[in-house]
């Protein structure tokens, strides 16, 4: 009975095989080359690009160390990061691991109040003197001047991080959160020989007030960290797609050679540099540098790879 039993399955599985095999055989080569293709797209490299505005501080340091902050360059493709430490040896801890890709600028931070102390602070310039002429920073920034705390750009020590950047030909991050342009507009009218990187283009500025400080002054580079829709939201640059906004796609192709992206990794927002809490930003940094990218890959090829990479290697590079 035993051998009967065996004999019938055998049959039985005789006739389905050719039923069943022979379709799969047809079908296995469109669906592997399916597969190979999603495959594919989920893991191609993305455009390499530059991010002109990442800090690294001290209450990010307990969330996330320098080596994952490379790391997490590194699988964002990112070639070129200006890094701001707070305080300032931070940036050269990154630069230490991946000296190719980092650029270390200068901070006068040090401790969470000095965003809005730092112009007071007689010392600030003896310390960017000695940081520049040790040649391991390329750049000053970022600079807060916020309404209500920062004084006159005259002052001395506004005006003269200013004379010292022309001095040591380095770039200089300013955070002008002031709701006119006017106050950028006179501080790079009275250095037109330096550099001067536009932290969130105004921050709350729209692309007229933009449009206006880039036209009176070919030294400033307006660049969009944060003008996401997480953090400056009260005045969008794109639309629920991700799409840029006709007034500022307008800003963009009018100044092709002058817009820079970065990705501004602090998080969250409405708890900015609180003992309380750790800052988690670079563990949404895909999420900050993909807004841009977002509306980088609907721009034309050629304006696409000025303001992805091509801009930021020109504002960051020294002049021959």
């Amino acid at each position: 009975m035993q051998k009967m039993k065996a004999q019938c399955a055998l049959r039985l599985s005789d006739k389905s095989t050719p039923r069943i095999v022979a379709p799969l055989r047809t079908l296995l080569p469109v669906l592997l080359s399916g597969f190979l293709a999603v495959l594919a797209t989920q893991f191609a490299a993305a455009e390499p690009i530059a991010d002109v505005h990442v800090h690294y501080k001290w209450n990010q340091k307990e969330v996330t160390s320098p080596e994952d902050a490379i790391h997490t360059l590194h699988s964002n493709d990112v070639i070129l990061a200006v890094v701001i430490g707070t305080p300032a040896h931070y940036a050269l801890e990154l630069q230490a691991l991946s000296p190719g890709i980092i650029v270390p600028v200068w901070s006068p931070y040090e401790t969470p109040g000095d965003w809005s102390t730092w112009p007071f602070d007689k010392n600030v310039l003896a310390r960017a003197r000695n940081a520049l002429a040790s040649g391991e920073y390329r750049g000053i920034g970022e600079l807060h001047l916020i309404g209500g705390f920062a004084p006159d750009w005259k002052s001395p020590v506004i005006s003269g991080l200013l004379k010292l950047a022309g001095e040591y030909d380095v770039p200089v991050i300013l955070h002008t959160e002031i709701s006119r342009a006017g106050y950028v507009g006179e501080l790079c009218a009275a250095f037109p020989d330096v550099r001067i990187q536009w932290a969130h283009a105004g921050a709350i500025l729209s692309a007229d007030a933009v449009s206006d400080v880039m036209q009176a002054c070919p030294n400033v580079w307006a660049e969009l960290a944060a003008r996401d829709t997480w953090r400056f939201v009260g005045n969008p640059i794109v639309d629920q797609t991700g799409a840029l906004l006709p007034a500022w796609r307008g800003l963009i192709e009018a100044f092709p050679d002058r817009i820079v992206v970065g990705s501004d990794p602090v998080w969250p927002v409405d708890k900015l540099d609180s003992w309380e809490e750790p800052d988690s930003g670079w563990l949404k940094y895909a999420q900050f540098i993909d807004f841009h990218r977002t509306w980088i890959d609907r721009l034309p090829a050629d304006i696409s790879r000025k303001i992805r990479l091509e801009n930021a290697q020109s504002l960051f590079t020294q002049p021959k």
